[in-house]
């Protein structure tokens, strides 16, 4: 029988979108809620897998993860885009990937959810009421102040058009930023140091990779308002980690909202955990059930396509 791996299913969620009784008389399906130990782990678990289903940037695809696997036929995937995939050795390999389509609004609800969180010391406020205590913060308002997106794509322009309807300015960098865009969001174009000296709320919408890799360090926070907020929604290395600490510890920004991490899932000590006045969640950008939903339906009908020799929605 064909066997088949359900990876990084943290919240033990995917047979509540697919019915997985249904395949059973054709697939062997195992699935997996928690994150491998090591990689070393990962090849002994899943050696006699032909066909894994992940979510993108969770469990990372290797050349070595690859090349381990001599029974892999298809990697599945959540999303048409997950650098966690060695694509090169994947095609060496032929091994066919494939992906699905997914929703980008929910990144910008929560973006917006960390602002206005961040905005109105939610974290403090939520805590302190469950200890007994009332109105212990003074928030600051959204109109009039100032955002500076890094990255003006598709959820970047999401992000901006809700910056306006709060009454907010809204300025823009990155590298290959699109100045047409701009002039239709009624976005100003910046200079990177412009938008890191002169934003209140400073958010993140570009890709990982090196491009971006450490995008903000010390030099940057050091450049920011003391009163501003970073939000990152993106990638995790976008941001340098350790000087995100020291910038947050020492206040040399008022605080900062975060969903993506260096390393994934965060360790349960990590400094980031114990930083007053970080506000943090756990890669949730896309986690919805409109977004599971598509993933999980299309995971099966990409596996079903494969296995009858005419792939879909192929990304290499």
């Amino acid at each position: 029988m064909f066997k088949v791996a359900i990876l990084d299913d943290y919240q033990n969620v995917s047979q509540e979108f697919v019915d997985l009784k249904k395949l059973a008389g054709k697939y062997e399906i195992k699935i997996f809620s928690e994150p491998f130990k090591s990689e070393e782990e990962a090849v002994e678990q899943l050696k006699d897998f032909e066909a894994i289903l992940i979510m993108r940037e969770r469990t990372p695809i290797t050349e070595n993860l690859i090349n381990s696997l001599k029974k892999l036929k298809f990697i599945i995937t959540s999303g048409m885009r997950n650098k966690a995939i060695n694509l090169d050795a994947a095609k060496k390999r032929k091994i066919i990937v494939s992906g699905t389509d997914i929703n980008i609004n929910p990144t910008c609800e929560l973006t917006w959810a960390l602002i206005l969180g961040l905005a109105r010391n939610f974290k403090f406020e939520i805590d302190n009421m469950f200890q007994g205590y009332w109105q212990t913060t003074v928030g600051v308002e959204l109109k009039g102040k100032i955002i500076g997106l890094i990255g003006l794509g598709r959820v970047g322009s999401q992000v901006a058009k809700i910056a306006k309807a709060f009454g907010m300015q809204v300025m823009a960098w990155s590298e290959n930023l699109d100045l047409n865009k701009c002039k239709e969001l009624e976005v100003l174009p910046a200079s990177k140091e412009d938008l890191i000296q002169n934003s209140d709320f400073i958010s993140i919408h570009v890709q990982g990779g090196e491009r971006y890799k450490d995008c903000i360090t010390l030099k940057e926070f050091d450049k920011m308002k003391k009163t501003a907020y970073l939000i990152n929604t993106s990638r995790g290395p976008i941001v340098n980690e350790d000087d995100l600490i020291i910038a947050l510890s020492t206040n040399v920004i008022a605080g900062a909202g975060i969903d993506v991490y260096e390393k994934e899932p965060l360790p349960a000590d990590h400094k980031l955990r114990f930083v007053q006045n970080a506000l943090l969640l756990p890669h949730i950008g896309y986690v919805t059930a409109e977004n599971y939903s598509i993933f999980y339906t299309q995971m099966i009908e990409n596996l079903e396509a494969c296995v009858a020799g005419k792939p879909i929605r192929v990304i290499n």
